[in-house]
């Protein structure tokens, strides 16, 4: 479910690039009107981020379109901040010419600039509070427990509980788990980083499929697979997936000081709306909300 991008090689296992991310199925080029318009969204962006006292911040996008399960995110990252001012977001990413996954590290203008649609984009930003951030960041920068975190098989709809797959949001909320539970660096750290989180009551919203039909093609398509999932939730058509709401939900839980902003465009204007309750869809803003014209 969550995006699939082609990146560049850097150290083993990890990789790095200042460009937009491009999705293995659908490359799309933009038009200048479109690029520059995104450019502008990016901007606002990481205003919103610049704004924040700490130096961590959840990261979330619209990605691919899942609208017809209800769900707006598909993407998450951890965004950090350098000594430098200058943001980046840390995330899972399955290399499609290397078919494997990859831990990937992004400027915020391409990630936010990495939605399917360039007409209609939403960014959610998670700003942790200060006294959170040096775990966090931390865990997030300690290259060794971040490899030791990445599976060797990826897979779009990962078992939320599994240890077979891994998918980008699944892979970041056990790296939540390992900082905030100070975990040392081990061979069985995603297993460990499981335990923790089945402990604190992590339970993702199924995934609602809805339809035979879309379960049986899940056989056919790359980089989906079902085998890893309970037989009660596959006969249910419910898959428990971790997804970017789930790891906002699991956040504001922990630690409630944190804030959350939603920004939208809609080809036409940015929407900037803060709370924890989602902005209207179509990025129609309401009572409070800033606006700010594209055209």
């Amino acid at each position: 479910m969550p995006g699939m991008a082609q990146a560049s090689s850097g150290m083993p296992g990890m990789s790095s690039t200042s460009g937009q991310s491009r999705f293995c199925d659908r490359a799309r080029d933009l038009t200048a009107p479109e690029q520059d318009r995104l450019l502008r969204f990016a901007a606002v962006v990481r205003e919103e981020l610049a704004a924040s006292d700490g130096s961590v911040a959840l990261v979330s996008r619209s990605g691919l379109d899942l609208s017809r399960f209800g769900i707006r995110y598909s993407h998450a990252a951890l965004a950090w901040k350098a000594d430098n001012g200058v943001w980046s977001a840390r995330q899972l990413y399955y290399a499609c010419d290397e078919g494997r996954p990859r831990i990937f590290d992004q400027g915020l203008a391409g990630f936010a600039m990495g939605t399917d649609d360039p007409a209609l984009g939403y960014i959610s930003l998670v700003r942790v509070p200060v006294d959170a951030v040096p775990a966090l960041r931390g865990a997030l920068l300690d290259t060794p427990r971040v490899l030791h975190l990445l599976a060797g098989q990826y897979s779009a709809n990962a078992y939320a509980y599994g240890l077979q797959y891994q998918n980008c949001n699944q892979w970041l909320v056990e790296m939540l788990a390992v900082a905030w539970a100070g975990m040392a660096d081990s061979d069985d750290l995603r297993a460990r980083a499981q335990r923790w989180l089945r402990a604190e009551d992590y339970a993702p919203d199924p995934v609602d499929v809805g339809s035979r039909l879309l379960m049986l093609a899940a056989r056919f398509i790359p980089l989906l697979n079902l085998d890893d999932h309970p037989d009660p939730d596959r006969a249910a058509m419910k898959l428990q997936v971790s997804l970017p709401s789930s790891i906002e939900a699991l956040m504001r839980r922990r630690l409630p000081g944190s804030e959350r902003v939603e920004i939208c465009h809609d080809g036409k204007q940015v929407v900037v709306h803060r709370g924890w309750a989602p902005i209207a869809e179509g990025c129609r803003p309401s009572d409070g909300d800033k606006v700010i014209p594209l055209d």
